[in-house]
């Protein structure tokens, strides 16, 4: 970036300057004076101000890097030049008259970088000043910012937003992390995808530590980066695209708090069981038309059933240790067609997530309906699946069973009397049972058949 300054210079906050930056304040010439925010033991705030009178009224740490403060527009995050009075040799470079040279600009870097004093990071500079502070060896930053980690099994590669620091990959160990996020100050916001349980430490002690923490749905992300246009795909790329989204939507966006020990116990057991009993439909629709191993699927299978058992056994004990846990689980349990896993599958959701409605349940778990109209096109209405599909899953089935209850058969009937398909109506049913189990749980009342035949 070349050409000359502007007449009138635009100085913003420098983060520090060392004590024998003395800078004179000039108070007829102040167009505006900006506090100074933070001071460390070895250094002191100094007042900056902006004048019409030209650069000759200060010293030549004013300007940032290749750039003068002048061109406060273009001038984003950058390496600043000084932070100290630098030598005559660095000064001539940095006035605003000297032009980079082609060498000097191929290089992305002007200065020296010999004397480390020189290579940090400013505030980023702007009609509004900003109040960024970033980490000066083991200092930490004062004002929160967005920032994307894209978390794999050995390690974390995080991103910043706004670019106060540049990326990072970071090992997915406690300590490493924990020492990172410790650099960041209170009420930064950090967001990541789902990704089984690799993300609930770095989640956990973001949160610990007073952070805003963004469990992300990674279709959520996918369709993000399609609508962006992003060319690539890899994890340093996929942080800066989470960061990017966590910044921009984290309005919209639901913020994550861990669950207690129990209820991630739960829902481990609850996803596993599920695990076993999709393997275990696989294994027989593949197995059964075989003859000659008929006699091994049986077996295989009788197999699978004990494992699931076990598992419902771990389940309902854990569920026992706590009274009102066990008493929540009654009730639920009272709700015809809700057995043992369809009762703690929602016992385990409805406990982890408070959430303020019958239908904002139905929508979490994904059984809501998705408009699909555009003009005068009206498209056919499908399930956002959105939620748990494991419980969404349970749902369907004890639907199933509900079906041929005395107390759920009404409802069903009526619903395929409008001309809805079997599979339809059981989803209708499935998503009452939702709201009844809600209704249950929160108002920690009984089940009452009346309500159900005359809704």
């Amino acid at each position: 970036m070349r050409g000359r300054p502007r007449n009138r210079i635009k100085l913003l906050r420098v983060n520090m300057f060392c004590r024998e930056a003395g800078l004179e304040q000039d108070s007829a010439s102040a167009r505006r004076t900006l506090t100074p925010f933070s001071a460390y033991p070895d250094v002191s705030p100094v007042l900056i101000i902006s004048t019409r009178e030209g650069r000759q009224k200060f010293p030549p740490l004013v300007w940032f890097g290749e750039l003068p403060v002048a061109n406060y527009e273009q001038l984003g995050w950058r390496d600043a030049s000084h932070i100290c009075h630098p030598p005559m040799d660095r000064l001539l470079k940095t006035s605003p008259t000297h032009s980079i040279s082609v060498n000097e600009e191929s290089s992305g870097r002007v200065l020296d970088q010999s004397d480390r004093r020189f290579v940090r990071k400013v505030t980023q500079v702007g009609s509004t000043p900003a109040t960024y502070t970033l980490p000066i060896g083991e200092r930490v930053m004062q004002t929160p910012v967005d920032i994307g980690a894209d978390i794999s099994k050995d390690y974390v590669n995080v991103s910043c937003a706004t670019h106060v620091f540049p990326n990072a990959k970071l090992l997915n160990r406690r300590a490493v992390l924990l020492a990172w996020l410790k650099r960041l100050p209170a009420g930064t916001r950090i967001g990541m995808e789902a990704t089984a349980t690799y993300h609930e430490l770095l989640a956990s002690l973001a949160h610990r530590l007073g952070l805003v923490v963004y469990v992300l749905n990674a279709k959520d992300v996918h369709h993000y980066a399609k609508a962006t246009a992003q060319r690539a795909k890899t994890d340093r790329v996929d942080a800066a695209l989470i960061a990017r989204y966590v910044a921009k939507e984290h309005n919209q966006l639901h913020v994550w708090y861990p669950a207690c020990p129990a209820q991630r116990q739960l829902q481990r057991l609850m996803r596993r069981r599920g695990k076993l009993t999709r393997t275990r439909a696989s294994l027989r629709s593949s197995l059964q038309g075989v003859p000659s191993l008929r006699s091994d699927l049986r077996a295989l299978l009788k197999h699978f059933d004990s494992l699931i058992a076990k598992l419902d056994t771990q389940a309902r004990a854990l569920v026992s240790r706590n009274v009102e846990r066990e008493q929540a689980f009654g009730r639920l349990d009272d709700i015809p067609a809700v057995g043992n896993a369809v009762g703690i599958a929602l016992l385990a959701t409805l406990e982890r997530w408070a959430l303020p409605r019958a239908n904002s349940f139905v929508a979490f778990l994904g059984l809501d309906p998705r408009a699909d109209e555009s003009g005068t096109r009206h498209g056919r209405r499908r399930l956002s699946k959105r939620g748990d599909p494991e419980l969404r899953r349970l749902l369907y089935t004890a639907a199933m069973s509900a079906s041929r209850t005395r107390v759920w058969a009404p409802l069903y009937q009526r619903a395929i009397a409008r001309g809805l398909s079997r599979v339809q109506a059981l989803v209708v049913l499935a998503r009452h049972i939702a709201r009844t189990a809600w209704s249950i749980y929160t108002h920690k009342t009984q089940f009452e058949p009346a309500r159900v035949q005359n809704s």
